[in-house]
């Protein structure tokens, strides 16, 4: 497989991970930071807007699984990647947030 499948599927998990907080806290009627929000990504939006993001990036994330290439479930080079790219957002967004959402 071409190398810019592995990396679509990897930025497909980047988005995916990116997802949750999003939509966890907005189906939570929590207010979130979002990229929409004054000032963005410091500043938090509401819980609806919060929730149609998150499902953009879901969206996002399967249209490139789905879109590129010819993803196989199982141990294999193609979920890797995908949990990579979750992984590696995760690990972001958890420094990220801990820096910002000091309590």
């Amino acid at each position: 497989m071409a190398w810019y499948v592995y990396l679509a599927y990897f930025v497909a998990g980047m988005f995916l991970a990116n997802g949750v907080p999003h939509f966890v806290n907005g189906i939570s009627g929590r207010k979130f930071q979002s990229p929409f929000a004054s000032p963005p990504t410091i500043g938090e939006s509401s819980a609806l807007v919060n929730v149609i993001w998150g499902m953009v990036n879901f969206i996002i994330g399967f249209v490139l699984i789905r879109g590129v290439g010819s993803f196989h479930c199982g141990f294999n080079l193609d979920v890797l990647m995908v949990f990579l790219g979750a992984v590696i957002m995760s690990l972001g967004l958890a420094w990220y947030f801990a820096r910002t959402r000091k309590s």
